[in-house]
């Protein structure tokens, strides 16, 4: 085991989740940005560069109108969506905010679920089960989110909280048609995949994703990348400090477009 996986380990297996360590930002981040990144650190695991990502990723849905709602799958402190809300404040513009997470710690790893850097995340959850039928992995009571997004100026009752594992909350719980902004951060294979079939259908051409974890643990990766050959979506996913965002395009090649091609005397250039 490496220093650095070492290093890890012991964060991970201590049941110390700790925001991380404010640090000098960017020169070319905008002052409000930095702003919001200033306050909204103290409740997030993200760094800086995933949080000057979202920002602009919400800056763009907002300003270029793409329809839908925002939704966040795994919430922690509620940092990273309390950007969202702060941008979308400034931005003067209102949409349906999601969140989704059992609020009740981490759920189960299965055996897809190994982190790049050689950590189990099976041997970490059973190091930190708590008898419930859950863990201290990552636990935020809802409580906790609500008060964060007070502390930001944020109205909690603008946002929807989803308690419960991902697999039994949605779809049934998620009625709106459209998404906008699809930010994924359950680390896990099983629940990563259950929201890419339910969810990323329903994110509209134009729309962001952000898989937060897809360079950290395996799982989620296989998850996306699964999904995304399965269904042929021509998607340049593009990685920023472990993380990935992509935009989601018109489906190119979907029989639709393929005809629609035809009839204008040109074939799509495939992409996978």
């Amino acid at each position: 085991m490496g220093t650095g996986i070492g290093k890890r380990w012991k964060r991970l297996m201590s049941g110390r989740e700790e925001p991380r360590p404010a640090a000098a930002l960017p020169a070319d981040y905008d002052e409000r940005a930095q702003t919001i990144i200033r306050h909204v650190t103290p409740y997030t695991m993200i760094g800086h560069e995933r949080l000057y990502s979202l920002i602009q990723a919400t800056r763009y849905i907002a300003r270029h109108g793409i329809p839908g709602a925002v939704v966040e799958c795994g919430v922690w402190r509620g940092g990273a969506v309390g950007a969202v809300g702060m941008v979308l404040q400034d931005e003067a513009t209102e949409r349906p905010l999601y969140l989704f997470d059992t609020f009740e710690g981490m759920s189960q790893p299965s055996q897809a679920d190994q982190g790049f850097d050689g950590s189990s995340a099976s041997a970490i959850y059973q190091h930190r089960e708590t008898g419930d039928g859950g863990s201290d992995w990552c636990r935020s009571p809802l409580e906790d989110v609500q008060a964060t997004l007070l502390s930001l100026g944020l109205a909690p009752e603008g946002f929807v909280c989803v308690k419960g594992k991902v697999e039994d909350t949605i779809p049934s719980q998620f009625p709106e048609p459209e998404i906008a902004l699809l930010r994924l951060d359950t680390d896990w294979y099983e629940s990563t995949r259950h929201e890419m079939e339910h969810l990323f259908p329903r994110l509209v051409a134009g729309g962001v994703l952000i898989i937060d974890d897809y360079g950290d643990w395996m799982g989620a990766r296989k998850a996306v990348d699964e999904y995304l050959a399965a269904h042929r979506v021509p998607m340049l996913l593009s990685r920023v400090n472990g993380s990935v965002i992509g935009v989601k395009p018109a489906q190119a090649g979907s029989p639709s477009a393929w005809r629609a091609a035809r009839t204008a005397g040109r074939a799509p250039i495939r992409a996978w």
